[in-house]
This record gives structure tokens, sequence and C-alpha cells, in this order.
């Protein structure tokens, strides 16, 4: 095909592309070796750039399909190009749109790419090149968050674990326990292996929804018990008075609190360690002093959880159940 004929189909290929793309300039690679990488708000999404066509894949004369095919090692679902990064085949989905610059998504599916509709591939493939270790970098850190969470997600049968306090709790179905508690007993001591029984009041023949339900309620239970004593610790030393405590249950928000001393509470904390949850209760308890997150918010958190900022970092463990 002509090139030019081939730079002119180019400019009219679809504009569709997933949302959240951040943007960058565009920065053509000159040397094959400097590469560096780009700072990124958000640990799942960053800035990036390029792409080459699919039919100038990895695929050599001779080679068997089932070897082309291996070498595939990232692919998003919708993906219409593909690059070479580091040896790695990277195949992505690609879109123009209405934009000033090339930008870049690396999420759980993959690498999304846009680029303004009159820019060149050459310059798109360029900039992929360039950052071509950041980019690498975070699709590595995806798949194994991925991955960890995929591993983390609770079979709910017989002898399954999950995380309580930062310590693994296995289900012991027990219908002719003694219970003293609704639903479920937590035994005192541990196995050889560290691990504590959580007796469910259920019979062996008992379903994942009803094993599931009974866990659930007891870690409820034991997180609001906790949330209160530590409410009831923190608020003194803060010189603060609470008003009302509730659970949540959001995606991603592990707790807020109102002017009026209302406190919402994710009940998944119960997974974390101790330390961890008393971070989030002392920053929401933080907040009926200052109601942002300003340098003396942040100094007031201190003032209670002097390592908060390591403790912050503790949410994000992919290994927490997502229920």
């Amino acid at each position: 095909m002509h090139p030019l004929l081939r730079f002119t189909l180019d400019l009219f290929e679809p504009f569709e592309a997933p949302a959240q793309v951040n943007t960058a300039p565009i920065a053509p690679k000159k040397v094959a070796k400097r590469r560096s990488p780009i700072a990124a708000p958000d640990p799942l999404a960053g800035v990036v750039t390029g792409a080459t066509p699919l039919e100038r894949g990895p695929f050599e004369p001779g080679q068997p399909i089932a070897q082309a095919l291996q070498a595939v090692h990232y692919s998003h679902p919708q993906a219409s190009r593909e690059v070479r990064l580091d040896g790695v085949v990277v195949r992505y989905a690609f879109a123009r749109g209405k934009r000033r610059t090339i930008g870049f998504s690396v999420g759980p599916d993959g690498l999304a790419v846009r680029a303004p509709r009159w820019t060149p591939l050459y310059e798109v493939d360029a900039a992929l090149q360039e950052k071509a270790e950041w980019i690498m970098r975070k699709l590595r850190e995806t798949r194994e968050r991925t991955t960890r969470q995929q591993e983390a997600q609770i079979e709910w049968v017989q002898g399954a674990e999950f995380p309580y306090l930062g310590a693994p709790v296995r289900i012991a179905l027990d219908s002719a326990h003694a219970f003293t508690a609704k639903g479920a007993a937590l035994d005192a001591q541990a196995d050889d292996a560290g691990v504590r029984s959580l007796r469910v009041a259920l019979p062996q023949t008992a379903t994942a929804a009803q094993i599931r339900d009974a866990v659930q309620a007891w870690l409820m239970r034991e997180a609001k018990a906790l949330f209160l004593q530590r409410l009831e610790h923190f608020a003194p030393q803060l010189q603060v008075q609470w008003k009302k405590l509730s659970l949540s249950n959001a995606g991603t928000r592990w707790g807020s609190a109102k002017s009026d001393g209302s406190i919402r509470l994710n009940w998944r904390l119960i997974h974390f360690r101790l330390p961890v949850i008393d971070y989030v209760v002392a920053h929401e308890l933080s907040h009926l002093r200052v109601m942002d997150h300003s340098p003396r918010f942040w100094d007031t958190v201190r003032t209670v959880v002097p390592d908060y900022a390591e403790l912050r970092h503790s949410l994000k463990d992919p290994a927490i159940p997502k229920w």
C-alpha cells in the first residue's frame, strides 16, 4: 500500500476508547536506551504513549502458531493494535478522538491508548517506546495485584480461610456446637499452623450462600463491637465527641465523618490488623476537629497515630477479600 494512502486511512480509524484515560505531552524517542518512569497519582492508571500496527506484530517467518500466540503476554479485551516492549508483546485498545495529546491508561484490562485525530502513528509508536519501562512496570504491577485479588476470593465451603484482624481464620461447620454467641464462635486457641477455627452453626450440607451469610453476620458483629471500643479509646485523646456509629459496605471507601458527630466505618476493616483499624478510626475522629485533609488535619492524626502514613498504605492491600 502506498505510504500516503496508509497514512490517510489511519486518520479515519474508529474513535471509540475506554474511559479514564490520562494525558501527557508527546515525547518521541530519540535514543533507544533513554527511558524514564512517569509518576502517576493512581497505582492502576498513568500517562504513557504509543503503539505499532497488528500487522507488524511478533510473528516470525516459519514460527509455529502456538508459539506465536504464547508471545502475547498482555492483551486488552478490546485490543486492536500491538507493540513489542522490552521483548514482550502488548496488545492494547487504540482509538482516536478530539484531544490534543496522546493518552494512555493501564488498568485491570491492560493498556488503552487514545490519540489526537491527526497524529501519525509513527509519533504514537515513538512515544510509547520512550515510556516502555514505565508501561511494563505498571502492567506487571497490575497483573500481580489482579492475581492477589483473585487469590483472596473466598470459596464458601468447609475449611475455607479468611483474614480476621490480620490473621487467618478457618471455617468449621459445626451444627452440634453449644453456641453461646449467635451463629458462630471463634476458638480461643490456634492449631499448629497458627490458624484459629470459626465454628459456624450450620450442617455440612449448608450451601455456599448460607455459609457466607453466617460468616458475614459474625464479622459485622465483631467489627461493630471493636469499632465502638476504638472510638471510645481515641475520642478523649483527640478531645472530640462522636454521636453515632454506622457500618458501611462501600467498595473503596473505608470511613467517613460528619460535623454532627456521625461516623461511618466499613465493616470489612475487620480483615486488617488492629493498628490499621486504629488509623482509620483516628482518621475519622480527627475530621471532627478538622473537616479537610490540610496539613493541620494530618498533624492531628499524627498525635495519636505517629506511623499513620505506613498504615494508610496498608489499606491498599489487594489480598483483602472484596465480598
